[in-house]
């Protein structure tokens, strides 16, 4: 007998094989039997998704794919010019570093001419009249310092006792120094009633530490470059005798004492 098998349709594999095997069935029973196809077949021939649509999900999946690469492969470079540009920048700051060797500027306090140096109790009136001789020297060989703003006053145990007395601006060259004699001024000066104890016993122990102090703004310059301005900051400590004259040299009615104290410098 034969049998003329109708094309299938267009499903996945299950789908056909089962199609195939209803529809021999049908051919190959007698006219008056007729087989019906069970209904939950039906609706699963029903419920495949046609090789076309299967194709198209197939093709879209790949697309998607495809683009999820492109992105990640497209963030790599990112990443990989980031690192690079830094990595450059890095490189050349170390190289101006090597070749420049910025170094900051270094102070010594010479010395120290005191002519008043009273407190009164109470109240606790500090009044402090002194003269100091400041050093300043640039050590760099290929930068210059330009000096915009310096204020210079005296200070004990971290409480201003002076006015600041402005230094004229200037520009230090390569290898330069400068020297400046301030006179530092302060006129009934009121200071906390556990300062002024201290104080009167440094007194009576004859030594005071005073920290002179030099609060500016100053800029480099390499070349025909000028930087923007930076805080300085100098710390110079001095040891001020009291009572016995031999341990300085009178002027006058002051004292001069000889310190030459390196300073502490933050840029």
């Amino acid at each position: 007998m034969q049998m003329n098998i109708q094309e299938a349709p267009s499903t996945n594999s299950l789908s056909r094989y089962i199609y195939i095997i209803l529809h021999t069935c049908r051919l190959s029973s007698s006219p008056s039997q007729t087989l019906p196809y069970p209904k939950f077949l039906i609706l699963f021939l029903s419920n495949q998704p046609p090789a076309t649509t299967a194709a198209t999900m197939t093709t879209k999946d790949c697309g998607h794919h495809h683009d999820d690469d492109e992105r990640r492969k497209f963030y790599r470079r990112l990443f990989a010019v980031i690192l690079t540009f830094i990595i450059l920048v890095l490189i050349v700051i170390f190289l101006i570093w090597i070749i420049l060797r910025p170094t900051k500027p270094r102070f010594i306090l010479l010395d120290a001419t005191v002519y008043a140096f009273n407190i009164s109790s109470p109240p606790n009136f500090l009044t402090s009249n002194l003269q100091i001789t400041l050093s300043s020297r640039n050590p760099n060989d290929r930068i210059g310092i330009y000096y915009d703003k310096l204020d210079v006053y005296a200070s004990y145990r971290s409480q201003q006792i002076t006015l600041p007395t402005l230094l004229p601006s200037t520009y230090q060259g390569h290898k330069d120094e400068n020297v400046w004699s301030p006179f530092l001024y302060g006129n009934a000066i009121p200071v906390a009633p556990f300062l002024a104890e201290s104080l009167a016993e440094d007194q009576v122990a004859g030594s005071v530490l005073i920290n002179i102090r030099v609060d500016g703004r100053v800029r480099f310059k390499v070349g025909s470059f000028i930087s923007g301005k930076y805080h300085l900051y100098v710390n110079c400590p001095a040891f001020i005798s009291f009572g016995n004259r031999n341990n300085g040299i009178p002027v006058g009615p002051a004292i001069k004492f000889q310190l030459v104290q390196n300073c502490h410098v933050d840029v």
